[in-house]
């Protein structure tokens, strides 16, 4: 998975992924998006984030998930 828009580092946000720059968490934004907001209305609610951002940090989630392994119950 290479997603050049995220970026995680111990020192900022204790490691959560993060759009590259800034401290706002993928978490963050996959929440938000969950709530109904658009793409360019989270991108409005930080001045240094753009639309393309916030579909990255939710392709970022789409990988990070379709790589998780699942074990059934038995």
């Amino acid at each position: 998975m290479n997603h050049e828009r995220i970026e995680s580092d111990p020192a900022v946000m204790r490691g959560k992924p993060v759009i590259r720059g800034t401290r706002v968490t993928v978490e963050h934004i996959v929440r938000e998006c969950a709530r109904g907001l658009s793409p360019a209305d989270v991108a409005a609610q930080y001045p240094r984030l753009t639309a393309e951002d916030v579909l990255a940090a939710l392709a970022f989630a789409a990988d990070y998930l379709g790589h998780e392994t699942v074990t059934a119950a038995e």
